[in-house]
């Protein structure tokens, strides 16, 4: 008899599924921001690391032919395909074209990240703060990186 006036209990309460929820909530609200700015870094730093290789690939090409490429723009990154290059990357990890400027009687150049905004913005030397920044990699170096905290 006792164990009729005793109910089985079965599946959750309301209450313990809103604070399951709600937990679920707090660690999404916490992690999502987080991985967001996990994946704009890893764009920058792939962005990087193919600057670096068509520099090393300028460099080369330059050593062959005693000028860089004459072509500016993504023309210029083209030509080093496939003797120096096999299938440079025109585009940033962003996928917006790499901007190639040759300069001083072609003894010289640059290759420009416009970032995550793909803007032309501040050309000036030093470190950068933010993922809209540009990044600079000019005659064999980086003149302009991501450096530090993003936002």
């Amino acid at each position: 008899m006792l164990s009729k006036l005793v109910k089985k209990r079965e599946g959750f309460t309301l209450i313990e599924l809103l604070i399951v929820v709600a937990i679920i909530g707090i660690i999404a609200a916490i992690a999502v921001p987080q991985l967001l700015n996990a994946i704009q870094r890893a764009k920058q730093k792939r962005t990087m690391a193919d600057m670096r290789s068509i520099g090393e690939s300028m460099e080369i090409y330059q050593i062959d032919w005693n000028f860089y490429p004459k072509d500016s723009d993504t023309e210029g990154i083209r030509l080093l395909n496939p003797d120096y290059m096999r299938n440079p990357p025109i585009n940033d990890a962003w996928n917006n074209p790499y901007e190639y400027t040759p300069y001083a009687n072609d003894q010289e150049y640059s290759i420009i990240s416009n970032g995550r905004d793909a803007t032309p913005g501040d050309q000036s030397q030093g470190e950068t703060h933010l993922f809209d920044d540009d990044i600079i990699f000019s005659n064999g170096q980086f003149t302009r990186w991501p450096e530090g905290v993003q936002r």
